[in-house]
């Protein structure tokens, strides 16, 4: 049986890739993260797939950084992660932006991975 610290674990590892990759500007990287099916939906219209994730990533203002708090988790299954959190994602030449994030982390044969992202601003 997992507990909510195994599933803030499993989030933290796969949420550190993409931090990482979203503070050097490396959107390949970014994709990476994801699942080769993953449903993305940042500010911008969605996308399916790493190839629209990097796309997004790469149209992101260099500077850009991103600082996560995860709020909640939930198992859903023995491979499937649930997460809420707040990100803050801040800029070298405009006021930081704060958003709400879902995600949804799957375990596959090259481990875990986002499967489902989704970005909501609450103004």
């Amino acid at each position: 049986m997992s507990t909510a610290t195994d599933n803030e674990t499993i989030l933290r590892d796969v949420l550190d890739r993409w931090k990482s990759a979203v503070d050097a500007h490396d959107p390949q990287r970014v994709a990476s993260a994801f699942t080769e099916d993953a449903i993305f939906q940042g500010l911008h219209p969605y996308s399916v797939g790493r190839l629209g994730v990097a796309e997004y990533y790469d149209s992101q203002p260099l500077g850009m950084k991103a600082a996560y708090r995860v709020l909640e988790t939930r198992r859903l299954a023995d491979d499937l992660v649930l997460g809420y959190l707040d990100v803050d994602f801040s800029f070298t030449d405009r006021p930081t932006l704060p958003v709400k994030l879902a995600v949804l982390v799957k375990r596959g044969d090259e481990g875990w991975a986002i499967l489902h992202y989704q970005v909501s601003r609450l103004d």
